[in-house]
């Protein structure tokens, strides 16, 4: 199997000895096994909120069809998936959240090997407009109910939350009034994530609880620092990385990498895109604030966007610090109307979804291989980290290679 040593991605890979033993305990010698990766640890991710309607079932006739083939396409790549907790959209009426349909939708996505991300519990856009009638103090109070009736319903479903998001401006958002500029504000940035913070951890000690933001100035570094300093639990920094106005670049990643990993947690990057069509103009602050009323794709921006996002995951993939990529939207058009999908709105595969699925399941994937268990029935399965189905003498079983290399036994 894989070289786990001599390989710049050896921190993405491991070995585990497997020994496999007959039902009265004696190793199952000279035996043919079949060895195959069924899934990666590494969380590649990628947003399609139209899962939510169509796990309901509540699309119908020709949109159900494409929604499903949208979705298998999808699920041939992803084993992550981020789902939108956005108050003003996940309670619209005070004290009528969609709980049971955002359930349905994260046991179907459970069922297919997915896993879940919450985003987010606390953001000063789309929540909910129903804060505004409402004091301070109650607007917090509200808050942090909300936090923990959120995740006490998603825990063992949702696991991992962004629990605040874009806090660097959120003091200071003037686009419009709203219930948590105004709390932040009032409490200041640092007070406001240790509150949220706590309600999620209390509530959910075993999740996984990210602060997360587009700003990867020294800002970000400083608030970071600054809620470290204050006992917050951070279990991972979220970073994104929209880039309608252009490719980072390398050397612009290494730097962000660079800037965030001195905090040696893990870091996830978050939001992920890449336009196929003209690039955003770059005097635009707010990527909001630039409306069109189409934003068709290019030839060349569909080569572009292919070779661009292949060199930003090689790049991030070979940092050990990096744990997830979450993808911003798998369809065209789903955020500013940017071709920034990796299929078309019509269910058409694009380059960029072609180059992904190629580094996922065939560069970063361990090509099934057959072994012989030795005189003391054991095997050795090594390759990128992840699940393996393990096939001998007519029967399969599951090995996980990741954080637990211990050798481990397998009984027919």
């Amino acid at each position: 199997m894989a070289d786990v040593h001599n390989d710049q991605l050896k921190h993405r890979k491991g070995l585990r000895k497997v020994t496999i033993l007959g039902k009265d305990g004696i190793p199952v010698k000279n035996q043919k096994v079949t060895v195959k990766q069924v899934s990666h640890e590494f969380l590649f991710g990628c947003t399609e909120f139209s899962v939510i309607p169509y796990a309901n079932g509540m699309l119908q006739g020709s949109e159900r069809e494409l929604a499903g083939e949208i979705s298998g396409l999808f699920l041939d790549i992803f084993n992550y998936t981020t789902l939108p907790f956005y108050w003003g959209w996940y309670e619209p009426v005070r004290g009528n959240p969609n709980t049971e349909r955002f359930k349905i939708a994260s046991k179907w996505l459970i069922e297919r090997g997915v896993a879940l991300k919450g985003h987010p519990l606390c953001w000063h856009t789309a929540t909910a407009p129903w804060l505004l009638e409402m004091s301070n103090r109650d607007i917090l109070a509200v808050q942090l109910n909300r936090i923990r009736r959120d995740v006490a319903n998603f825990a063992g479903l949702v696991d991992i939350w962004d629990v605040i998001n874009e806090v660097v401006i959120m003091p200071i958002f003037d686009k419009y009034d709203n219930g948590i500029t105004r709390i932040c504000n009032e409490l200041g940035r640092i007070r406001l994530v240790k509150e949220v913070f706590a309600a999620a951890k209390k509530t959910n000690p075993d999740a996984v609880l990210l602060i997360n933001d587009f700003e990867t100035s020294e800002s970000y570094e400083i608030l970071i620092e600054g809620c470290l300093e204050a006992g917050v639990p951070i279990d991972a920094i979220g970073i994104q990385s929209h880039m309608h106005q252009g490719y980072w670049g390398v050397e612009k990643t290494h730097r962000v990498l660079e800037r965030y990993s001195r905090f040696n947690l893990p870091l996830h990057f978050t939001e992920n895109t890449l336009v196929s069509g003209h690039i955003m103009p770059s005097h635009i602050v707010d990527l909001n604030d630039y409306v069109v009323d189409e934003w068709p794709s290019t030839p060349e921006g569909l080569e572009r966007q292919a070779a661009e996002l292949e060199t930003h995951y090689r790049t991030l993939f070979a940092d050990p610090h990096i744990e997830s990529i979450t993808w911003w939207g798998f369809t065209d058009g789903g955020w500013l109307k940017a071709p920034s999908g990796l299929v078309t709105k019509d269910g058409k595969v694009k380059p960029a979804y072609e180059a992904l699925r190629r580094l996922v399941k065939d560069e970063w994937w361990t090509k099934p291989a057959e072994l012989v268990t030795d005189e003391t029935g054991t095997i050795v399965v090594s390759g990128f980290k992840g699940k393996y189905e393990i096939e001998v003498m007519g029967k399969k079983e599951e090995v996980v290679i990741g954080k637990d290399m211990m050798p481990c036994e397998i009984v027919l």
